[in-house]
């Protein structure tokens, strides 16, 4: 049987949301499991359009097996007017067989984002992602108010799951608070998806 993961999924086109699937990745391994970053490609609007089979840089392009075979999943994107980015909606969209086997069913999952503008929809981003998640049968694990970072936050940090606020121009590093959320919610979900492991046993 093989090692088990948490799936850091994500879909990044500055490189902030990739910034914070580094960060979670890093609070999974804190947590005693592995995590394996995965990317989506971007979607096209010319039918002609194909994306290679390996990006140029950065993590490899998720596959279904990625996602069945994960013992938990953090699921990240960009706000894209208050909802998940179009690439990484349209891969969860294929995933109607994992959806009609189970195969999620019960598994830990949580929710990332980050925004050009403060109050550019960071919640109703996380909120979206979580919904077809739900339908999977995951359990949502959020981040609770004794992150104490949660209450010291000027940037991004939600209840829902961590945030960013990248600026309008997309320059703005996640400060010691987002990483501090970023790391705590990769522990949370490494710690959870080893207690189940350890109940299923």
């Amino acid at each position: 049987m093989s090692t088990p993961y948490i799936l850091v999924l994500y879909y990044s086109r500055n490189g902030s949301t990739n910034e914070m699937a580094r960060q979670i990745a890093r609070g999974i391994e804190q947590g005693g499991l592995e995590a394996r970053l995965r990317t989506v490609p971007a979607v096209s609007s010319e039918c002609e359009a194909v994306a290679a089979d390996i990006p140029a840089e950065g993590a490899l392009y998720a596959s279904l097996d990625d996602l069945k075979n994960c013992a938990g999943l953090a699921l990240g994107s960009p706000t894209r007017f208050g909802n998940m980015a179009a690439p990484l909606k349209y891969f969860l969209d294929g995933t109607s067989n994992l959806w009609l086997t189970g195969a999620l069913v019960g598994k830990p999952a949580g929710v990332f984002t980050s925004t050009a503008s403060l109050h550019g929809g960071q919640e109703t981003t996380l909120l979206s992602m979580m919904m077809p998640l739900l339908h999977h049968g995951m359990l949502i694990t959020g981040l609770p108010y004794s992150e104490t970072s949660l209450l010291n936050t000027t940037g991004g940090g939600t209840p829902y799951g961590p945030s960013h606020h990248a600026g309008a121009d997309g320059k703005r590093k996640l400060d010691e608070h987002e990483v501090a959320l970023c790391r705590a919610l990769g522990q949370r979900l490494a710690t959870t998806a080893l207690r189940l492991e350890n109940t299923r046993g």
